[in-house]
């Protein structure tokens, strides 16, 4: 398994960010079955790159929390049967783990969204690497359906953790 977790800002966090991400996304993995070892990168930035990555991936033009890179086209979200055939492209040549994607996460996001939920930061960063994981698993949001079923599962996650809201 390799998460490489880069932090890209001066800003700190007053907890351990390295564990509190391998924590969530271990839990995720778990959660949906994932049945092969990974490589997974996370970036934390600030508001000015992910600005920047925003506009640039998705045209809108103002920063975001957090994006989601995937490198899989599922099928089914969630379902790893689209790779049966060990289709080449979604894996390390080298290690032979499933090459899952990539999370940027603005750290300004999670300072000001935790303040505003009234919960800590940790809270804040840990849902937003479960809830970009499920985007990594294929899941999306755009359907009315589709987001209660995000909820629930990001729930889930931090739940089987014991990240909580505060």
């Amino acid at each position: 398994m390799s998460i490489y977790i880069e932090k890209e800002t001066e800003k700190e966090f007053d907890f351990n960010y390295k564990e509190t991400i391998e924590m969530v996304v271990f839990e995720a993995l778990d959660y949906i079955e994932c049945p092969y070892e990974v490589e997974l990168c996370v970036t934390i930035t600030d508001n000015e790159e992910i600005h920047k990555i925003n506009k640039e991936h998705r045209g809108i033009d103002r920063p975001t929390d957090v994006l989601s890179f995937p490198m899989i086209e599922y099928d089914v979200p969630g379902d790893f049967g689209i790779l049966d055939n060990e289709v080449e492209e979604y894996f390390n040549p080298e290690t032979g783990e499933l090459l899952l994607g990539d999370i940027v996460i603005s750290i300004d996001k999670v300072y000001s969204q935790a303040e505003e939920y009234g919960h800590s930061r940790r809270r804040e960063l840990a849902f937003l690497v479960a809830h970009s994981m499920l985007h990594l698993f294929g899941f999306d949001h755009e359907e009315e359906e589709e987001r209660k079923e995000m909820e629930s599962m990001q729930k889930e996650i931090l739940d089987s953790v014991g990240i909580l809201r505060d």
